[in-house]
């Protein structure tokens, strides 16, 4: 790759504010400039528009989706007032982690043209360094730093390279080719060398870094603490190689269900998979495809595979040498990063940051210590699903980072590949993805006597999380009924017609799950895909598990399951929930029968553009119950944009007579306003009791 577009890490603590805001600037056009050139190696522009793996949008969409982000970002922290193209940043908002390997995402985009997308990217350029020429920001720059979200952004952008170049590796060899900027590597070989077991020794392990540290930008997963007793232990001297894994696919290893596990049985019967996905059959050998060409298969370079595969692939292993054979947790690869010395900014000479190749190389090529490829090359799967350290905190502009895959099936990866760049080549940094994912991905192999389950019980630890999870699924209290099912039954009162229902500012998803006993379509829509995430977790599980706060810090593990809430008979396809801006929806959200809008009008940004915007959802006659406690403040909503709640030229202005005079022109009223009541328990002997002043509203035929 071109050497002026490798970048090291950005330093937080500095002395000179004019040289750090530069090469901030050079950061960014550096990553935005890497990031768009990957695209360059696509035939023609119509590969924009090609869905290379099912699971995930096309290719247009990830061309759009990183600039949207600064931009939806900068809104969302309130740095700039104006969208450039609220559509684009619509469309392009959400939809990168599938739920799962077997959930295909149906609906059909009108995706822009190419060229309208490079034009708005070009805007979007042009707002971000207009930002950071002129933001105020000084040393250092933590999260509370207007300059972080610049960061962030950059640092997001960055995890797309990676995982672009994946799904770009992923196309039909036809549609891609050769680049000068990404060379492959030349030295491939039909010998490998033999794997050997090599001693590292145990320690005490403290993971996690203080908020205070101000090295270098981090996600929210790495700041906390964490600290485990590791045994001595052996580890592989190498990567796990194309020629050693082709020993266990030729000794049937896909073929023996012995060596799987009940998840990986599930997903290679659905893929019906037999051999690594990057491999191509030739007759009895195999070929290999790297991002722009198909190549004889390197045996010496590293085998690239989902976790399913390399745990399979150790299970082999564990039974052809009669030893103990697994994957490293997390600890132990940090052992092995201490015992080759290697500093969290690594300096060691490593297949990494485009420095090299675009593609793996040999396995015994970048020593570091007496192993080799400890950083670089290939990320290399452990066996520890993520979850935060003791002290985790969620960063507000980015609360969905990291919280949606703490749910037991997101494994850790570590040590980087030949594409990662930025935070990701950071030792301390902790990315995970599911186990079915493809990534540049390999691994290496432990002996020691530790094993691994991923039966252990995941409570919601979250105090905010938990706290909605208790108001919506928890009890009644002081003879105030359960607030999440008397929305439902005001809703079901006022039902005309009872084909589709839109649930938005769903938090949890109670109300909408109690929606599917009367309509036959429900769509759950919130902000927050921390919410998303524990509405979905209960309608693919059937059970809910959280910690309610007792009294400081006592708390009670609870579980919910939907025969407890009477819901074990209610047919949940026809239930859909998604991430999503209450001001800014998908145009596919439309045609709806009802839409229920409940304590959500005092959170958005712009309630007044979210009431303009709902008839268009709607069908005649279809009918808008919308709900608030008028609960203004500036913290979630400039007081311009206020309702009501405030007084202009001596006038005092009320929310729903404001919320009245908006609705009039697209609705008539089905009643009179009224207050519903419901109790929020803080603690055993804190609750708060509040009213939401409801009404309920027709939309007008044609209007």
């Amino acid at each position: 790759m071109q050497k002026n577009l490798i970048t090291k890490n950005i330093a937080l603590k500095f002395d000179d504010t004019s040289a750090k805001r530069a090469e901030i600037r050079e950061y960014f056009l550096k990553t935005y400039t890497l990031f768009e050139k990957q695209f360059e190696i696509f035939t023609d522009d119509s590969v924009f528009y090609e869905k290379p793996e099912p699971l995930r949008h096309q290719l247009i969409f990830y061309f759009g989706h990183t600039a949207t982000f600064f931009m939806n970002k900068l809104l969302l922290g309130k740095q700039i007032q104006k969208r450039i193209n609220p559509t684009f940043e619509s469309i392009f908002s959400i939809g990168v982690d599938e739920m799962s390997w077997d959930d295909l995402d149906k609906v059909e985009y009108n995706w822009p043209s190419v060229d309208d997308v490079r034009v708005y990217r070009e805007a979007v350029k042009k707002v971000v360094l207009d930002y950071i020429d002129s933001v105020n920001f000084s040393s250092p720059i933590g999260w509370d730093s207007p300059m972080w979200v610049i960061l962030m952004g950059i640092e997001h952008e960055r995890i797309h390279i990676e995982t672009s170049s994946v799904l770009h590796r992923q196309l039909d060899s036809a549609k891609v080719k050769e680049h000068p900027d990404f060379p492959i590597c030349e030295d491939i070989s039909t010998q490998y060398p033999q794997n050997e077991l090599l001693s590292v020794k145990g320690k005490t392990v403290k993971l996690g870094k203080e908020r205070e540290l101000f090295d270098f930008y981090g996600w929210d997963n790495e700041y906390g603490t964490y600290k485990e007793e590791v045994e001595d232990f052996k580890a592989s001297k190498y990567l796990v190689s194309n020629g050693e894994y082709l020993e266990f696919v030729r000794d049937g290893g896909y073929e023996n269900d012995s060596y799987w596990s009940d998840e990986g049985k599930q997903w290679k019967a659905y893929k019906n998979a037999k051999f690594p996905t990057f491999w191509i059959k030739d007759g009895e050998d195999f070929q290999y495809k790297s991002i722009t060409k198909v190549l004889p298969l390197p045996l010496n370079w590293p085998v690239d595979v989902n976790f399913l595969e390399a745990e399979a692939f150790c299970n082999y292993k564990s039974q052809k040498l009669n030893k103990n054979i697994t994957l490293p947790n997390e600890a132990m690869y940090r052992c092995l990063v201490d015992a080759c010395k290697i500093a969290n900014e690594p300096q060691v000479d490593a297949n990494l940051n485009f420095e090299h190749f675009t593609s793996s190389t040999p396995v015994d090529r970048f020593k570091q210590g007496k192993f080799y490829d400890v950083i670089g090359n290939v990320w290399q799967w452990t066996t520890t699903p993520i979850d935060g350290f003791e002290g985790f905190q969620v960063h507000p502009l980015y609360d969905d980072f990291s919280v949606p895959t703490f749910d037991t099936r997101h494994n850790i990866m570590k040590g980087g590949s030949w594409a990662s760049t930025g935070n990701e080549v950071l030792t301390n940094s902790r990315y995970a993805f599911r186990r079915h994912f493809f990534q540049h991905a390999g691994f290496r192999y432990v002996q020691s006597n530790y094993t691994n389950t991923f039966d252990k019980l995941y409570y919601e630890k979250d105090e905010i999380i938990s706290q909605y999870c208790e108001f919506h699924y928890g009890d009644e209290h002081f003879g105030v009924k359960n607030f999440a099912k008397k929305i439902a039954e005001i809703a079901e009162k006022y039902a005309i017609n009872k084909g589709s229902v839109l649930d938005i500012g769903c938090s949890v998803g109670r109300t909408s799950f109690e929606l599917c006993k009367t309509f036959e379509r429900v769509t759950g829509i919130d902000f927050s895909a921390r919410f998303i995430n524990v509405a979905q977790s209960l309608k693919e599980n059937g059970f809910l598990r959280y910690e309610k706060k007792i009294e400081g810090d006592i708390k009670e593990q609870k579980e919910i399951t939907l025969k407890d809430l009477g819901l074990d008979r209610v047919d949940f396809n026809k239930l859909e929930f998604w991430q999503g801006d209450a001001c800014n929806l998908k145009p596919h959200f439309e045609h709806y029968d009802m839409i229920v809008a409940i304590n959500l009008l005092d959170r958005l940004y712009n309630p007044k553009l979210f009431l303009q915007d709902v008839s268009k959802r709607l069908n005649d006659e279809g009918i808008f119950i919308v709900a608030s406690p008028f609960t203004w403040s500036e913290e979630y909503v400039k007081k311009e944009n206020w309702l009501g709640g405030k007084v202009e030229n001596g006038k005092a202005i009320y929310s729903q007579d404001r919320l009245s005079e908006i609705l009039q022109e697209h609705f008539e009223p089905l009643s009179e306003p009224f207050d519903v009541a419901f109790v929020i328990q803080e603690h055993v002997r804190k609750f708060q009791h509040t009213l939401s002043k409801f009404s309920v509203w027709k939309k007008k035929k044609g209007a």
